[in-house]
């Protein structure tokens, strides 16, 4: 999850579409995950299964800490 400017250099506003953007990604990963391991008949190996799970904690935990991130900053300039 690459992104082009730093969360200190963006505009509230910029800010707040980038917050929007990341729960919308997180949402759809959290959704696409759960469809995968709960909703499928979809047969793949335990180690497959590991891989799998560490990659999606991996995006997660990096979504929510941007999100942090962002709500942090929005707070400081008192626009959340």
């Amino acid at each position: 999850m690459k992104t082009g400017k730093k969360i200190g250099d963006m505009s509230v506003d910029e800010l707040k579409a980038e917050l929007a953007r990341l729960k919308d990604n997180l949402c759809d990963l959290e959704d696409l995950h759960a469809y995968t391991f709960g909703k499928t008949t979809v047969h793949i190996g335990g180690e497959k299964a590991r891989n799998m799970q560490a990659e999606y904690d991996d995006e997660c935990r990096e979504y929510n800490d941007r999100i942090a991130e962002i709500e942090k900053d929005l707070k400081s300039k008192g626009a959340l």
